[in-house]
């Protein structure tokens, strides 16, 4: 065992769920089948935990502990790997059903050779090897060329559960989001950081230590990990952790490190044959870095202050030779003692970091210099600076942290709404929408008297955040009147006045104002927040391409400036563009990239965006168990964060994905609290979308009146031109509630409507109720040209659920005829064959109890009876018996 050990959590694993499920998948192979199996990571991630999961869970009472050793040292249930091997040569039996072996790779080579064999004779005895490995050094020989199951950091999500486990009481919000940062996704970590902590510091009634992660507390991660280097390599590793753990960075170019090393040890090198990087470290294409970032962090830690700042002095002076003068500056700033002050340093880094460098390196550099600087005036406008590029860089929690030290009083008037803003635009990303909305109105009061053009956009952005809470009220004052004539900026403008016009159902102004940003982003080059405007107006118009195109661009040019705030941002635009133009796979590869981005700079509320999208490209597809998980994800961001767009996406997703099921009741009950009028309707400008879903579900499940109710408002926002698919999707609800006389006209205009306007999921969906409609009005050649069709349509798309329903009916067609028992049918009861006929034409359960007068529960109960009597199995095949007995179609 490690020294991470006693920080592991016992029980619970977070965040280990996609390991857990390979270790499931490798352990119900068949026994011969099943080679052994390594589970690696770095130092603290919790590869102890998964064995004793395994062991647990897996073993069912019959499992071993392999260790390395002599044999007569065993306790109960260890056994040696020549132990093991002769067991299994032996075939006398008792070997485990499922053997563990941890830190196999710190083994002695003999016991590894030994364990390779008893590895590949194991599957004779039907046993199972799971073995696990640090892989702060190179894997040994007789590991590496096992199947692994890697364990990587926990996302901050995940983070946070751990750390609510490991706790077991209320931590102050802003002292878990440190915790949370500062432990850098490693279980062991976070739990010596917790162990680390007094009750009152982790409840925010006393200051934290500094620095939070001291050297004790990564050693106490590390464990073992820091034992057994080689003292001849000790000096590069301890330089390598110098140029990378302080900037943040993964690698270093490894000449320049070498000539740093150089500096510090003019004989380091000079032999015939040099010596190798340290086994801690990985070259690769030139670059050197650690294999475990806890361990390159636990070396910069406990490191003595002298000779880290001499590594940070030789470091600044290659860097400075090479012309990186900002890492040259700011290697220059580590090599001061502690505590000490240089404010021609300070102000030298100050210049520089308003460069062309990324954001975190600038924000970095602002930070070191306010360190640097004293009581300098400039103190306030840098950490002010600092904690802006924090959050352009992604890095929300730090951003937080940054601009609550900024002492507002000494700002310059032009400058009093920056520190507002950036906790504005960190709660957006990261908070409750209410909180973010406030905040950022405040920055707009703050900045109107001496900066009018930031206080247009943070009245923007204030509008942005009571549009994700659902606060229409809050969202028009946030935007203001229209002042054509004011002296705002014309696109702040535009945008204000475009977006009130839209909400106020103004179409021909909105269209007319939105137009003009969305051709800005169109015509000129733009930063990546303009063309994200852009873009916003563009799927505001309806003008997909336009925002496929624009959000592209913004993201390409946010990747290009580092700028990975806005990454997760550009990506949920480009997956909204995606669905509205019908393509779900490819809504599905942005969402679940910008997931991962959302998730990894700390942006919930953005990676709850990312989650509903999910959710409604697997709502097509025969996963309700996806469905399931980003609703559940989604859902629980929105309900703590109020954010009303996406509680909106995320129910429409799981009632199309009950409505592609074939269960309409479920689907108009949730879709209702939707779209219907009421203080429970969904988002001001989102519950449209979800619509044409009730208004299906609702004819299926009886309640046409309640679909009626939609179909104006419906038809101003298909009139409008927001949505493309919106026209045709009109049509098909009118064919739905229409007479039959007329239903078939509407369906082929909505079809031909679908064919002008692209998309094979909401196309397929109209030809699907079209041959239905024709299946019942006993036009079978029609109705399998139209659901041969949908079924075609459907299996492009990959609306797999969707497809199955259209080959049902499909089949209910191509069945060969059969000849009508109509013995079967007269032995019903009256009551009976009225149910039958009624649920033969096509009614639903509540639909038939509505035209009988009698309950539902009394529908279902003579149904049961009536499909026992006939033989059948579902609602198709008694619509087939009862049509051949009582009115057989003919070609």
């Amino acid at each position: 065992m490690t020294g991470e050990e006693p920080a592991l959590p016992a029980v619970r694993l977070h965040g280990r769920a996609p390991q857990l499920s390979r270790v499931r998948a490798w352990w119900h192979q068949p026994a011969a089948h099943r080679t052994a199996l390594l589970v690696a990571g770095e130092p603290g991630l919790g590869r102890t935990a998964v064995l004793r999961w395994a062991a647990r869970v897996l073993g069912a009472g019959s499992v071993g502990h392999l260790v390395a050793g002599p044999d007569a040292r065993l306790r109960h249930q260890e056994w040696t790997p020549g132990a093991l091997l002769r067991a299994v040569e032996s075939g006398a039996g008792g070997v485990p059903a499922l053997l563990c072996a941890d830190d196999a790779d710190q083994w002695p080579r003999a016991d590894r050779r030994l364990l390779r064999e008893a590895a590949e004779r194991l599957p004779e005895a039907g046993g199972g090897l799971l073995l696990a490995a640090a892989t702060h050094r190179p894997l040994p020989g007789e590991l590496a060329a096992l199947p692994v199951v890697h364990l990587d950091p926990l996302v901050p999500e995940e983070a946070a559960a751990l750390l609510a486990e490991a706790v077991g009481e209320t931590v102050e919000p802003s002292v878990a989001a440190e915790l949370i940062a500062e432990g850098e996704g490693n279980p062991a970590l976070l739990h010596a950081l917790v162990h680390h902590l007094s009750p009152a510091a982790l409840r925010g009634r006393s200051p934290l230590p500094r620095p939070l992660a001291d050297a004790a507390t990564l050693a106490r991660a590390a464990g073992r990990a820091l034992t057994g280097h080689d003292p001849r390599t000790a000096g590069l590793a301890a330089l390598v952790a110098a140029a990378t753990r302080p900037v943040g960075a993964d690698r270093v170019d490894a000449r320049l490190a070498l000539r740093a090393l150089r500096r510090l040890a003019p004989d380091a090198g000079d032999g015939p044959d040099p010596a190798p990087p340290p086994a801690v470290l990985r070259e690769a294409d030139g670059t050197l870095g650690f294999r475990s970032p806890l361990l390159g962090r636990t070396l910069y830690a406990t490191a003595p202050p002298a000779g880290r700042r001499a590594a940070h002095r030789a470091l600044a002076e290659e860097y400075a030779a090479d012309g990186h003068r900002l890492t040259a500056l700011l290697h220059r700033s580590w090599s001061v003692a502690d505590g000490a002050e240089d404010a021609g340093l300070a102000a030298r880094l100050a210049a520089e970091a308003e460069g062309k460098e990324r954001p975190p390196l600038r924000s970095l550099a602002y930070a070191r210099a306010v360190a640097l600087a004293g009581h300098g005036p400039e103190r306030a406008t840098w950490q002010t600076r600092a904690a802006e590029l924090a959050l352009s860089a992604g890095d929300v929690d730090r951003a937080r942290l940054l601009v609550a030290a900024v002492p507002e009083h000494a700002l310059r008037a032009q400058d009093r709404g920056r520190p507002a803003l950036v906790r504005g635009l960190a709660t957006l990303a990261d908070g409750p929408a209410g909180d973010a909305h406030h905040a950022l109105l405040l920055a707009a009061a703050l900045f109107a008297p001496a900066a009018p053009e930031r206080a247009a956009a943070a009245r923007l952005a204030a509008a942005d955040a009571a549009w994700a809470a659902g606060d229409l009220a809050a969202c028009l004052a946030s935007l203001g009147p229209d002042t054509p004539n004011g002296p705002e900026p014309e696109t702040a403008g535009d945008q204000r006045a475009g977006m009130r016009a839209l909400l106020e159902g103004r179409f021909a102004p909105a269209a007319r104002r939105l137009g003009r940003v969305r051709e800005q982003g169109i015509a000129a080059p733009a930063a990546p927040e303009a063309l994200l405007r852009s873009a916003t107006a563009a799927l505001l118009l309806g003008d997909v391409e336009a925002a496929r195109r624009t959000g592209a661009r913004a993201l390409a040019g946010a990747r290009h400036e580092g700028s990975a705030a806005l990454v997760p941002r550009a990506l949920e635009y480009l997956a909204y563009a995606e669905l509205r133009a019908g393509r779900h796979a490819g809504a599905r590869a942005h969402a679940e990239e910008g997931l991962r981005a959302a998730l990894r700079s700390g942006q919930r509320n953005t990676a709850a965006h990312h989650h509903a999208v999910l959710a409604l490209a697997a709502s097509i597809e025969d996963e309700p168990h996806v469905v399931e998980e980003h609703v559940e994800a989604a859902c629980a961001t929105a309900r703590s964060h109020g954010l009303a767009q996406v509680l909106t996406l995320a129910q429409w997703a799981a009632g199309r994905a009950d409505l592609g099921r074939g269960r309409p009741l479920d689907a108009a009950d949730r879709l209702g609290l939707l779209v219907l009028a009421g203080p429970q309707r969904g988002h001001f400008a989102v519950w449209r979308l979800a619509v044409p879903c009730f208004v299906e579900a609702a004819v299926l499940a009886g309640r046409a009146a309640e679909a009626r109710t939609l179909l104006d408002d419906f038809a101003d926002w298909a009139g409008f031109g927001a949505d493309p698919q919106a026209p045709a999707q009109l049509a098909r609800c009118q064919a739905l509630l229409a007479p039959a006389d007329e239903a078939d006209a509407l369906y082929r205009l909505a079809l031909d409507r679908h064919t002008a306007a692209g998309g094979d999921f909401e196309h397929a969906r109209t030809t699907l109720l079209h041959g239905k409609w024709l299946r019942r009005r006993r036009r079978p050649r029609e109705a399998r040209d139209r659901l041969g069709a949908a079924v075609a349509r459907f299996a492009r798309c990959g609306a797999g659920v969707w497809a199955r329903q259209a080959r049902d009916e499909l089949r209910s067609l191509a069945t060969p005829p059969s000849r009508p028992d109509t013995t079967a049918l007269t032995g019903l009861t009256p009551q009976q064959r009225r149910i039958a006929r009624h649920v033969a034409q096509g009614s639903t359960n509540r639909e038939t109890a509505l035209a009988l007068s009698v309950s539902v529960r009394t529908v279902d109960y003579h149904l049961r009876r009536i499909y026992a009597a006939l033989g059948v199995r579902s609602r198709l095949e008694l619509a087939r018996l009862v049509d051949e007995a009582e009115q057989p179609a003919t070609g």
